[in-house]
């Protein structure tokens, strides 16, 4: 790729970040909150995407320069041709069934059940269905799936007592559980346990390490062409990274503060548990390429119907 000489060589007048009230976009807000990336930008904002859609939308129509974004919308954008480049993946175990039933360990506790899932055919309904149906089960018939908008909206659900279980990725995983433990228990459910870890099930079917390449950060609209650029981008947030797993609460305030429905000890709560790694994209391409092999033979729509060529993967 050409790097743009006059937009790489000097400072610009704004850069946008974006990404989901999820673990991925820990980073890049305290990438804004500390300062770190003044020498880059003379503005720099973040925006909340709350759902696939409203990403794609602002992939699409050069709303954000860089985006937090999961690792199948990454392929499918990219299949389509839109001008995006994935530059690493961060977030590699959030994802946790969350439940009343303290005696459920597996997804096959949950037949019959009702389960709030959020994102319909993205992450991690996508994730679910896959260990569903490794096991012998199917997500759309063996189980009652309850669709809502986010992860967060899920977990309102469940801290309401209107569904018992539910699929939840962090941080919404550490704020109900934090929000049994601070509300009056007639107002809320009974004490809720993080039930299956669907990393451990993924690593237990396939035989593999216990994680799953969900999400990353990745360059779209002209930024895909500013490597410079990227690499700034990249080096701040793997230090941002780091930093938040040192102060997990002083980076809880700085998220909750953007964040709606999060605390900052529920974010802290989340650095703890959640497998957050900085790996760029070709390292991490052969998990990237196994992960999207299964996704392709269950529904090749889900990557934009084909397995992303080797371009993806970098230079």
């Amino acid at each position: 790729m050409t790097a743009l000489p006059a937009q790489a060589a000097g400072k610009r007048p704004s850069l946008v970040l974006a990404g989901p009230p999820a673990s991925v976009s820990t980073p890049l807000i305290h990438m804004i909150e500390s300062g770190a990336l003044k020498d880059i930008a003379d503005k720099v904002e973040f925006r909340v995407w709350k759902d696939p859609d409203q990403l794609r939308v602002m992939a699409l129509s050069g709303q954000a320069d860089f985006v937090a974004l999961p690792t199948n919308v990454a392929a499918n954008l990219y299949n389509r041709s839109v001008k995006l480049r994935l530059l690493n993946v961060s977030t590699w175990g959030v994802l946790w069934m969350v439940s009343r039933d303290g005696q459920a360990k597996t997804l096959s506790d949950f037949r019959g059940k009702e389960i709030a899932m959020p994102f319909r055919a993205d992450m991690p309904d996508i994730v679910f269905a896959l260990l569903a149906e490794k096991q012998g089960l199917n997500a759309k018939k063996d189980f009652k799936l309850r669709y809502v908008a986010s992860p967060l909206d899920a977990m309102q659900l469940l801290v309401t007592r209107r569904v018992d279980h539910a699929l939840l990725a962090e941080p919404a995983v550490s704020m109900a559980l934090r929000k049994t433990k601070s509300f009056p228990i007639s107002l809320i459910a009974p004490d809720l346990h993080r039930s299956v870890d669907l990393q451990q099930e993924w690593g237990r079917l396939h035989q593999r390490e216990a994680r799953i390449p969900q999400a990353g950060i990745a360059a779209v609209g002209q930024a895909v062409l500013d490597e410079e650029l990227q690499t700034k981008i990249m080096a701040a947030y793997d230090k941002s990274l780091s930093w938040c797993h040192k102060n997990a609460l002083a980076c809880g305030e700085m998220v909750a503060k953007r964040v709606d429905l999060l605390s900052a000890e529920a974010v802290a709560d989340s650095l703890a548990v959640s497998q957050l790694r900085h790996v760029p994209t070709a390292a991490a391409q052969p998990e990237l390429q196994f992960f999207f092999e299964r996704l392709h033979s269950a529904n090749p729509a889900l990557i934009g119907g084909k397995l992303p060529d080797g371009a993806f993967y970098g230079p």
